[in-house]
């Protein structure tokens, strides 16, 4: 039978992602044939019986789903205040589904969900850089310097931006203004924060575009199952 390292045996089954499986083993939250594992280097076989908080794993089919995430619902597999989720849709699909990043409860658009491990940290981790485009609706005049700014990287409270991509969809007099920002990074609240840099209120904010996937032909509220061609390209243009 074929080895594979036990963190990625993890994944796989969709309990989590690698590396947080990496966690959980030096954690000695891991059995493997009965036996607590720490080491990150064990590999097991189809064959070996591995537990995770005493859980057997199994081996789930694979799912990628996009949906386009409504304002007010929480980018969580669950919620203490009892709060709408982006799983509680899918509950009858009986998979372990968890949310690609997140987006916020104020912030609508693309949102992967899967039960794959792996997958999630290629779309995830910032060696990565894999690009997300909102579409922002702005109280306001993002002046022309201030684009300049941002797609130089500006200074937040927790370090300097990368270089963003501005274009301005509409900027009429007596409307708001709307702009397209696309980024790589991950941190919490960015585009928000970075508008809010400018002292400018966000209207509205939707993630119109992740990698090469767009929310053609999606409603809010919709959601449509990845392809297989569509996974493998996203995972090639993360790994480029």
């Amino acid at each position: 039978m074929d080895e594979i390292r036990l963190q990625k045996a993890i994944a796989n089954s969709g309990v989590t992602s690698r590396r947080k499986a990496e966690q959980l083993i030096t954690e000695g939250r891991v059995k493997v044939n009965g036996k607590t594992i720490t080491e990150l280097g064990t590999k097991v076989t189809a064959g070996d019986d591995v537990e995770v908080d005493g859980v057997p794993i199994t081996k789930e089919e694979k799912v990628y789903i996009l949906y386009y995430k409504p304002v007010g619902e929480i980018s969580s597999v669950e919620d203490e205040s009892d709060r709408k989720t982006v799983i509680s849709k899918f509950k009858a699909l009986d998979k372990r589904l968890y949310p690609v990043g997140r987006l916020d409860y104020d912030t609508s658009g693309i949102l992967l969900l899967t039960n794959d491990g792996e997958f999630t940290q290629y779309m995830t981790h910032p060696k990565y850089e894999i690009s997300k485009t909102y579409r922002v609706k702005v109280k306001g005049i993002l002046k022309r310097h201030e684009q300049k700014m941002m797609a130089e990287g500006i200074m937040l409270e927790d370090g300097k931006t990368a270089p963003a991509t501005v274009n301005v969809v509409r900027d009429k007099k007596d409307k708001n203004m709307i702009v397209d920002v696309t980024i790589h990074e991950g941190r919490n609240r960015q585009v928000r924060r970075m508008f809010e840099h400018f002292d400018l209120e966000i209207l509205k904010l939707t993630r119109i575009g992740y990698d090469f996937l767009t929310l053609e032909g999606l409603s809010e509220g919709d959601h449509r199952f990845l392809k297989p061609h569509e996974v493998k390209k996203l995972i090639a243009n993360a790994k480029s």
